[in-house]
C-alpha cells in the first residue's frame, strides 16, 4: 500500500492457518503483568480525515480503526499469524472455493446491539458498493458477484449468503491464497447499518464498531477520545480505560513532552534532525523499539520509455547505485535491497544478491547499449525531506556514469500524478510513498506495482512493466490454496521476482524499519509497539505501569 503516511500490514500466509494451527492462535496469552485502568496520550501533527473502515486508509488512522472495529479475521498481536476473529470457527471446502464462517454469538455493536450474520453480509456490500468509493474495494475481487458490483449492475455480492444469524458463507469465483488475510483487512470490518444510514457521509466522524475501544469525543483540530469498550467480546482486554490523540502536534514539540512526561507515544515517530540526538543518548534510546516492516523503498525505471526500454540500460541503472551510502542518509534506519520483496516477507529470495555496486561495470553495459556518451533523464522525487537528499545522491551516482538526471521535486500528489501517466516520468524515487504491504502475502508486492494491472493509467505500476508471462505465473501461484503445497507456491512467488529482477523494471534501494518511542510508563511487549498490522501501535494490548 502506498503511504500518505502509510498503512501497514503483514504476514502468514492464510494457507498455514488450516485447522491444526487454529487452536494454537487462538490460545494467544496477554501478558502475564499487565495492569488495568489508566489513558495515555498519543499525538500526531495532522488530524485524522475518517475513521469509517471503509474509507481510512492511511499511516494515522489503521491502528485507531483496528481498536474500533473488528473483521471475520484477525492477527495474533505482535505477529503475522492470522487467527479468528469475529468468526469463532471458519471451515474451507475441499476445492478452497467456498468458507463458512460460524460467528461469535453475544458480540455488540458500540450501540448495544447484537451482531449477526446479515451485518457481514452488509459490510461486505457495502465496501464493493462503488458509491461507497472505498480505495479497498478491489481487494475483494476474488469473492464471486464482485464484478457485478463493481460495474454497477447488482447492489449486493452474490458470493455471501447469510444461511442463518451466525453463520455467513462466502463463495470465491477462484481459488485465492490471500483470502483470509483481506477478511482481517480493516476494509472487511463489520459495521451496524442504521449508524452508516444516521450518519451518511459523516459515518467516518460517528463511527460505530464492536472493537475494544469506542469513541468517547473528537473535536475537530484538537483531540479525540477513546474509551474502553466494557462490553468488547475478547475477555480481559483493553487494558486500558482510555487514549487520548491530540492533534496540531509539531513532532518536534511531541518529542519534548515526551522527554517530560507528559506524552506516551508521538505516533509522527522521532523527527528527523533528533534522531542522533535520541539514539546517542542511552536513557532515551532505551525508550526507542525497533522493529522490521514489509516495506520496500525504490526507483522506478519507465519501461515505455525510451532508453529504459531497453534492458540493458535498466540493469546498467542498478549497478549504479550505491545503496549503502542512501541508507546513511536516513541515519542507517534501513538496510539495502536486493529484490522488490522485503526480507520479513514469505517468497523472499534469500540467496539473491542482487545487482552488485559496480560503476565500471554500469559504464561498460551502457557502451554496449549504444550510450557510451551517456544520455539525459528526469528523476520525480516527493518535496519532503529526506526525499530530495537521496534524489541527489541517485544523481550524483549517475552522473557518475554519464547519466545526466535532472531532479524534479514536486508534491506528492503531482509525483504520483505523473507516475500514472504513461510518458510521465522516466525515473521516480519512491520515498515517502513507498510500497508497505496492505498484508503479509507476497502477491501484494506484485498486482499494484509490478503486474499488468497496475500499468494503467491513474495505477500504481510507475515503471509501467506488464509482463503477460509473469502475471499467469502469478495467478498461478495464487490459486494454490492446498496447505500442503505452500512452499511450492511460495517458490513460484520466488521465480516471480527473480524474473522481475532479470527485466530490471525498478531499482530497489533499501528495506526501512520502524522507529517508535513510549514513555517510561508504558507497559507490554515490544512487538506490541511496532505491530506489523496494527500499524503503528497495537493498542488493545499495551498498558501503563503506573
Amino acid at each position: 500500500m502506498f503511504h500518505h503516511k502509510l498503512t501497514a500490514s503483514a504476514l502468514a500466509l492464510s494457507l498455514s492457518l488450516v485447522a491444526p494451527q487454529l487452536a494454537a492462535a487462538q490460545d494467544y496469552t496477554p501478558d502475564p503483568n499487565a495492569v488495568d485502568g489508566g489513558g495515555i496520550i498519543v499525538t500526531y501533527k495532522d488530524d485524522v480525515a475518517t475513521l469509517d473502515p471503509a474509507i481510512g486508509y492511511d499511516w494515522q488512522n489503521w491502528s485507531m480503526i483496528k481498536s474500533l472495529f473488528d473483521g471475520l479475521m484477525d492477527y495474533i498481536p505482535g505477529t503475522t499469524d492470522l487467527r479468528p476473529g469475529l468468526a469463532e470457527s471458519y471451515e474451507i471446502s475441499e476445492d478452497g472455493m467456498t468458507f463458512t464462517f460460524k460467528l461469535r454469538q453475544g458480540v455488540k455493536f458500540h450501540n448495544g446491539r447484537e451482531m449477526t450474520a446479515e451485518d457481514v453480509k452488509y459490510s461486505l456490500d457495502r465496501v464493493t458498493n462503488p458509491e461507497t468509493m472505498s480505495p479497498g474495494a478491489g481487494f475483494f475481487g476474488m469473492i464471486a458477484g464482485y464484478d457485478a458490483m463493481a460495474d454497477g449492475s447488482a447492489d449486493s455480492l452474490s458470493g455471501v449468503t447469510v444461511i442463518d444469524p451466525y453463520t455467513v458463507e462466502i463463495k470465491l469465483s477462484r481459488p485465492d491464497a490471500t483470502f483470509l488475510h483481506v477478511m482481517a483487512l480493516n476494509f472487511s470490518s463489520v459495521v451496524p447499518k442504521e449508524a452508516v444510514d444516521e450518519y451518511g457521509a459523516d459515518f467516518g466522524k460517528h463511527p460505530v464498531g464492536t472493537g475494544a475501544f469506542k469513541l468517547a469525543d473528537w473535536t475537530i483540530g484538537q483531540k479525540l477520545v477513546f474509551e474502553k469498550n466494557a462490553d468488547y467480546w475478547r475477555d480481559g482486554v483493553p487494558y486500558l480505560d482510555s487514549i487520548t490523540f491530540e492533534v496540531g502536534q509539531e513532532p518536534i514539540v511531541a518529542l519534548l513532552r515526551l522527554q517530560q512526561g507528559e506524552v506516551d507515544v508521538p505516533g509522527d515517530g522521532i523527527p528527523p534532525a533528533k534522531f542522533q540526538e535520541v539514539m546517542s543518548d542511552p536513557a532515551q534510546a532505551e525508550r526507542v523499539v525497533v522493529g522490521g516492516q514489509l516495506h520496500t523503498g525504490y526507483i522506478t525505471l519507465n519501461v515505455t520509455m525510451p532508453p529504459f526500454d531497453n534492458v540493458e540500460v535498466r540493469r546498467a541503472v542498478n549497478m549504479a547505485i550505491n545503496k549503502e551510502r542512501i541508507t546513511q542518509i536516513i541515519n542507517g534506519r534501513a538496510e539495502p535491497a536486493t529484490q522488490p520483496l522485503p526480507p520479513s516477507m514469505p517468497g523472499y529470495t534469500t540467496d539473491y544478491e542482487g545487482y552488485a555496486f559496480d560503476p565500471e561495470a554500469a559504464k561498460a553495459m551502457l557502451a554496449e547499449a549504444g550510450l557510451g556518451d551517456g544520455f539525459a533523464t528526469e528523476l520525480y522525487v516527493m518535496n519532503t525531506d529526506p526525499n530530495p537528499r537521496i534524489a541527489q545522491a541517485i544523481q550524483q551516482d549517475l552522473k557518475a556514469i554519464g547519466v545526466d538526471v535532472a531532479i524534479k521535486s514536486l508534491a506528492q500528489a503531482n509525483v504520483i500524478e505523473a507516475g500514472g501517466t504513461e510518458g510521465g516520468a522516466p525515473m521516480i524515487w519512491s520515498g515517502g510513498m513507498a510500497w508497505i504491504a496492505d498484508f503479509p502475502d507476497p502477491s501484494n508486492f506484485y498486482g499494484p506495482i509490478l503486474g499488468c494491472a497496475g500499468a494503467i493509467e491513474g495505477g500504481w505500476n510507475w515503471s509501467w512493466y506488464c509482463n503477460p508471462e509473469l502475471d499467469a505465473m502469478a495467478a498461478e501461484a495464487d490459486s494454490i490454496t492446498d496447505p500442503a503445497m505452500i512452499e511450492a507456491r511460495l517458490q513460484k512467488w520466488s521465480d516471480v521476482y527473480m524474473k522481475v529482477m532479470e527485466d530490471a523494471p525498478w531499482v530497489p534501494v533499501f528495506n526501512e524499519s520502524r522507529y517508535t518511542m513510549k514513555s517510561e510508563r508504558m507497559g507490554g511487549d515490544d512487538a506490541l509497539y511496532v505491530d506489523p498490522v496494527s500499524i503503528p501501535v497495537n493498542y488493545d494490548y499495551v498498558y501503563v505501569t503506573e
